[in-house]
């Protein structure tokens, strides 16, 4: 049974066929969803995006550039996106950013101003942005999904995570007052806690290295997360089978979270 027929919506976050959001996009696509998305500017970003999307026979979907800092970039991808569609049934935010240098083991005490809060504007104010914008889109079709993707990191500390469990923490937090005040829209804001997997963002946390392994030992269910456990949560939130779920976050880690070592 597909959940999605006739549902559309914006995929923000594709990177490869490691990502979060590319295992999210090929659910909501199995399921008979309809996804647009972004790619961050360049040719090369571009190519990479489509290169993923052509795994998952969606070489000729919807794509356009976007730098979620800029204002500008997020006003043109909406309109544009409402233009071509007319409607949006579920956002996807799936992005994040942190340098690389500042995501080291006792790295997070030396976290200039400036990094610190551009790990926030881009991890977390994006979601307010996005929402925002989606806001109207979803209103006039009668309500929609807004998902974010978010870590453990975010309320427990984990090695070398530093400045990105805050902008996590940020996500979480606006994604409860998001739910609060969309609610009356029929717009539901959840976030999906993901375990650890192995993907580009995850590859620039230092001390990360025998966490698989690890998991694999100590998690409920003896295994790490695979991204299609991820991909199926989203099916769940982008679907009226989570009509009275809104301003939760969902972990999805075979169980990690409710450890305490």
């Amino acid at each position: 049974m597909r959940l999605l027929v006739g549902k559309v919506g914006l995929v923000v976050g594709v990177a490869n066929e490691r990502s979060y959001a590319w295992h999210i996009a090929k659910a909501l696509n199995e399921h008979g969803a309809t996804c647009a998305f972004t790619h961050l500017p360049g040719e090369r970003n571009e190519h990479r995006v489509k290169r993923s999307l052509n795994e998952l026979g969606m070489g000729s979907a919807w794509l356009r550039s976007l730098d979620a800092g800029k204002d500008d970039d997020l006003d043109a991808v909406f309109a544009a996106y409402q233009n071509d569609f007319g409607k949006m049934d579920f956002l996807v935010h799936s992005i994040a950013f942190a340098e690389r240098d500042l995501l080291q083991p006792g790295k997070f005490v030396t976290t200039p101003r400036a990094q610190y809060l551009s790990a926030i504007d881009i991890s977390a104010y994006t979601l307010l942005a996005m929402s925002a914008r989606a806001r109207p889109i979803m209103a006039k079709g009668g309500g929609g999904s807004i998902m974010s993707m978010s870590y453990y990191g975010a309320e427990k500390v984990v090695a070398g995570y530093n400045v990105m469990g805050v902008a996590k923490a940020a996500l979480e937090c606006t994604n409860r007052y998001l739910a609060s005040e969309l609610g009356v829209d029929k717009i539901r804001v959840n976030c999906i806690s993901g375990g650890y997997l192995r993907t580009l963002a995850s590859s620039a946390v230092g001390g990360t290295d025998q966490m698989a392994e690890a998991v694999t030992e100590k998690a409920p269910l003896r295994r790490g997360v695979e991204g299609a456990d991820v991909g199926k949560t989203a099916v769940y939130l982008a679907s009226d089978l989570s009509s009275g779920v809104t301003g939760e976050t969902i972990y999805v880690d075979c169980g990690v979270n409710i450890l305490g070592s």
